[in-house]
């Protein structure tokens, strides 16, 4: 009898219990690794399969017998001991790349990527997607994976010829890609984050282009053209640019309030902007993507047409929360970086009392521009975690005073904010930094809020 191959899973968050889960139906061995000793829910997580369990070992410490290494995208693939594993023969892949080896060779994915927009463009691309397999009744499923909080190797196994994968893909993530392929790839856009994981913005930059490394003239890339970085995309795919600013030979832009994608002498009037379910400039540029990758993958136009009016958003995403004494609440838990958090300052309506921070991760990030786009519409900001010193920093040197520092506990955070707030006024949370260290992630983050505030 053949030898199991024996795999190890390093990290186990939602992408490291799905790949676990994924090899062990693929015949592995499998062993779970994570710095931690103990992790609460785990055991259940992983119930139904068999899995040597090594929580709380240093990985490099397991190495002898592995045949694959799954890493978990908060781990960076130049550490010593993912050098030392490749250099004992040992091929380390992550958690997208397993899951798309899996995945029935037939299944299209269409994929975004970018600093911010992701998941929302993800999730009404996915939409879009759902509504042309109800109108086209050929069978065809599709699947919403990847970094919007499903992993591929979830569903993997379940794929079929036909079916189609929208994927947020992360720069994390596309780190350690080998043969991921998007048929469709849209990037949004690229502003600073993760300069603390990457080293440099250049490298930052490298890893979110390799969406488009293995892309051929069959596929469609999906650029934004108002980004030059965006724009100047090496891909040997078909192009097709998205503007708000103006027109585009071929791609999606506005003419007249109308939204139009222009392919060739061909032009489709899609719907008016003013009748997207989705508010804001930045969720315009959101919609045009998602316009672009859907009529270049051969979407019907009505399909397009419907989802577009009837997706509201997705949670974390300045999300209303609730109307408290004339004050509304927004949950925008998702702008984990400061370019996410100025379009969340710039889509608000009302007087702003801005929560900043609520983390305890470092990412190195510039908070400047922050509080350059408050002036004139964020009445206070209060700030907490490890951020603190760096955020405050940062508005003494934009000459922004009304800024208060609270201590970690989350609830006198949003009291303090409650107490700055008046009639007409609005509470928004966009820490513009990472969960990590306060809160498992930014979902947790976000649902703490909304309880929090629904308890006022």
């Amino acid at each position: 009898m053949e030898k199991k191959k024996t795999a190890l899973i390093v990290g186990m968050a939602k992408s490291g219990v799905s790949s676990a889960k994924l090899l062990y139906n693929a015949g592995y061995h499998v062993i779970i690794n994570d710095l931690k000793h103990d992790i609460e829910g785990l055991e259940e997580a992983l119930s139904g399969i068999e899995y040597e369990n090594r929580l709380g070992i240093a990985p490099e410490a397991l190495l002898e017998g592995v045949d694959l290494m799954v890493l978990s995208p908060v781990i960076p693939i130049f550490r010593p001991f993912v050098k030392t594993a490749i250099a004992n023969g040992i091929e380390v892949i992550g958690e997208i790349e397993l899951g798309y080896r899996y995945c029935n060779r037939g299944t299209r994915f269409v994929c975004i990527g970018g600093t911010n927009g992701k998941t929302t463009t993800t999730a009404l691309t996915g939409e879009i997607f759902r509504a042309n397999d109800e109108l086209s009744r050929e069978g065809h499923r599709t699947f919403v994976l990847g970094n919007i909080g499903i992993p591929i190797t979830e569903h993997a196994l379940e794929t079929r010829e036909g079916d189609t994968v929208v994927a947020e893909t992360a720069s994390l993530q596309l780190e350690s890609i080998v043969d991921f392929h998007a048929n469709a790839a849209g990037l949004l856009n690229i502003t600073e984050d993760h300069i603390n994981r990457f080293g440099s913005m250049e490298a930052y930059i490298a890893a979110k282009m390799r969406m488009f490394e293995n892309q051929t003239e069959d596929d469609i890339a999906v650029l934004n053209a108002d980004d030059p970085i965006v724009a100047s995309a090496k891909t040997r795919a078909k192009k097709l640019f998205f503007s708000r600013l103006h027109e585009v030979e071929n791609g999606a832009f506005v003419r007249d309030g109308m939204i139009v994608f222009r392919r060739g002498c061909i032009e489709v009037e899609v719907i008016p902007a003013d009748e997207l379910g989705i508010i804001g400039g930045h969720n315009l540029e959101n919609a045009l993507c998602a316009v672009c990758l859907s009529l270049g993958m051969g979407v019907h136009v009505e399909a397009l047409r419907k989802a577009l009016r009837e997706f509201k958003g997705v949670e974390h995403r300045i999300e209303f929360t609730r109307i408290l004494d004339g004050v509304t609440y927004y949950n925008d838990s998702k702008g984990t970086n400061p370019e996410s958090t100025i379009k969340a300052i710039e889509a608000m309506k009302y007087p702003t009392i801005l929560l900043l921070g609520a983390g305890n991760y470092d990412k190195q990030s510039d908070y400047r521009p922050v509080f350059r786009a408050a002036a004139g519409k964020v009445k206070a900001v209060v700030v907490n975690g490890s951020n603190t010193e760096a955020i405050m920093k940062a508005a003494v040197d934009e000459g922004f005073t009304e800024i208060v520092a609270v201590g970690e506990d989350f609830r006198e955070m949003i009291m303090t904010a409650k107490s700055l707030a008046a009639p007409g006024d609005a509470v928004l949370l966009s820490p513009a930094c990472a969960s990590w260290g306060m809160f498992n992630d930014y979902e947790e983050r976000g649902r703490i809020f909304k309880d929090i505030v629904n308890s006022l």
